[in-house]
């Protein structure tokens, strides 16, 4: 799977503009910043049921009509270190959105949570007829 990962830049858009944050003249001058497209649909490189995975799971996050991934990166002052940050940020995000999903394995409640649950119950119970006893007390004087 991690062979297959590697041809998707080649399906990749790239777009660079100007990055904000600290780094001077640098960053008044250079486009440093990185934005990296992937549609899902077009991809040659993915199977159709890994694309209705992908558009299922990223639903809501995703660009251009529900079908493009949009990644921008601009944590470096340099263009291709925040090029391979966005390559391995698709890498990563693909990958674990193709992963299977372990279900969860019901478990009963421990002896101790359920003994921790009923004292809470009696100590609010308590507390609540605690005022019930006041206000008895009230009317009768």
């Amino acid at each position: 799977m991690d062979a297959k990962l590697t041809d998707l830049t080649s399906e990749c858009i790239f777009s660079t503009s100007r990055s904000s944050g600290p780094g001077g003249q640098n960053v008044n001058k250079t486009e440093t910043k990185v934005e990296l497209r992937f549609n899902i649909y077009d991809s040659q490189l993915l199977l159709p049921d890994q694309k209705n995975v992908l558009v299922a799971k990223l639903a809501g996050k995703l660009v251009d009509n529900d079908t493009t991934i949009l990644i921008t990166s601009q944590e470096s002052r340099s263009q291709l270190q925040n090029k391979l940050n966005a390559i391995n940020k698709l890498h990563e995000l693909i990958a674990r959105m193709l992963m299977p999903e372990i279900p969860r394995k019901p478990t009963k409640p421990t002896k101790a949570s359920k003994e921790k649950r009923i004292a809470e119950k009696k100590q609010i119970g308590d507390i609540k007829s605690m005022r019930g006893n006041l206000k008895n007390k009230e009317l009768e004087e």
